[in-house]
């Protein structure tokens, strides 16, 4: 066995060369069942190129935990050995990557204009932010919070009814360059906002009583270039001085027990932590923002894919958080409210006992500054589509995470503090 191994690695280590067709590219599903076999998929990766989409990095890898991957074309034959003669049981989710990724757009609404039933590029989606701030004054105003790396303005949708002494709910979409979903979900809730205000009664009173601040791309540089060169990219697109890899996981570069558990050290690694704590001019403006306006902000909502999770704090410790009970209530309440449009089912709980230990990341950061009802969303699916959920499924995976979040928001609002 470890001879074969042996064989494998030195025929696969390479210097990385950005292979931008996904063709024959393939993404298992393993269940390791002991330490051992846990060993033999961190190997794997210390040999090969290996993408780690669930979870997202190998150092996250235990025993019975559902383990999701890509793998380049020709490493195929040699990955499915390692796992016969291991005694693994997998499973291909994805035969062929690059036909995933084209079969995604599959929308009747093949406009060049913005739609939102498809997946929109940046400069589409910028654009949309000022069409739909000019059609709805009375309702919605656009800033600009900060800019990205590459320049570009970061920009944020406040939403509500003018009106004194309001609070506000923060939603984010877009931390992670590859989860298209998220964005899509971020303009669908503005565009529900502002089509049934005055006719939904839960909306009109969460508008005409809570502004809502959106922000539909966080990490819109690695969003373009998922659209440009490569739709499997993750992080932001910095460069650091003596780091010999591109950008930082936004999401693992909030002070909220940075780069311990479940974060990497290493600069090409996808849950790189960044040189220090909002070392990504993306995490520090959108912390700059909510340091600002921490006391009218009472939520804090951020918008991932995939899995199906409703989760809350904390991801960096085993530690349940001060207000676990009603946190979990209010998870609970709010799965079963999305469950009932589709049957689609979500898994919730307080992140790290619920998934794995994560540092770094915005919802704890948001709940340690005081913010209470802190929620990360993982949207659809569990894995048969992953990061390449088709369009045609954009609008029930939207209208589902809708109720959850009107059913979160409109609590808040019954529970101000």
């Amino acid at each position: 066995m470890w001879a074969l191994l042996v064989l494998i690695g030195a025929a696969s280590v390479s210097a990385h060369v950005e292979d931008l067709s996904f063709d024959g590219q393939k993404v298992f599903r393993v269940i390791p069942q002991n330490d051992e076999q846990v060993e033999i998929l961190n190997f794997l990766a210390s040999i090969m190129e290996v993408d780690f989409w669930q979870p997202d990095s190998v150092t996250l890898l235990r025993p019975k935990m559902q383990v999701d991957f890509r793998i380049e074309a020709e490493k195929f034959f040699d990955v499915e050995v390692l796992l016969k003669d291991s005694g693994m049981e997998y499973q291909v989710l994805i035969d062929n990557l690059q036909a995933a990724l084209d079969a995604q757009f599959d929308s009747k609404a093949r406009t060049a204009s913005h739609s939102y039933e498809k997946y929109n590029n940046w400069d589409t989606i910028a654009a949309w932010t000022a069409d739909i701030t000019a059609q709805n004054p009375d309702l919605v105003s656009r800033s600009v919070i900060g800019e990205t790396f590459e320049g570009r303005p970061m920009y944020l949708l406040k939403m509500g009814k003018s009106g004194p002494d309001k609070k506000a709910i923060f939603m984010d979409c877009g931390f992670h360059a590859r989860e298209w979903i998220s964005p899509a979900f971020c303009q669908w809730f503005v565009k529900e906002a502002v089509e049934t205000y005055g006719k939904d009664t839960v909306m009109t009173t969460l508008l005409d009583k809570l502004d809502f601040y959106v922000l539909p791309v966080v990490n819109i540089d690695g969003y373009i270039y998922t659209w440009t060169k490569d739709r499997m990219w993750r992080k932001t697109r910095s460069k650091n001085a003596h780091n010999i890899c591109i950008g930082t996981d936004p999401n693992r570069n909030f002070d909220a027990g940075w780069c311990t558990a479940g974060a990497s050290k290493f600069s090409c690694s996808s849950t790189y932590c960044g040189p220090a704590p909002e070392s990504e001019k993306e995490t520090k403006a959108l912390a700059d923002f909510i340091r600002e306006h921490l006391s009218t902000i009472k939520a804090y909502l951020t918008i991932h894919s995939y899995s199906q999770l409703l989760l809350f704090p904390y991801s960096y410790t085993y530690k349940l958080p001060p207000d676990y009970q009603e946190l979990n209530s209010i998870a609970s309440a709010a799965s079963k409210e999305l469950a009932s449009l589709h049957n689609t089912t979500y898994t919730y709980g307080s992140a790290a006992s619920t998934i794995y230990l994560a540092s770094g990341g915005s919802d704890d950061w948001a709940y340690d500054q005081g913010i209470k009802y802190s929620f990360t969303f993982e949207l659809r699916d569990t894995g048969r589509y992953g990061f390449l959920l088709p369009e045609s499924l954009i609008k029930p995976t939207c209208e589902e995470t809708l109720l959850a979040v009107k059913y979160i928001a409109n609590y808040v609002l019954e529970h101000l503090y």
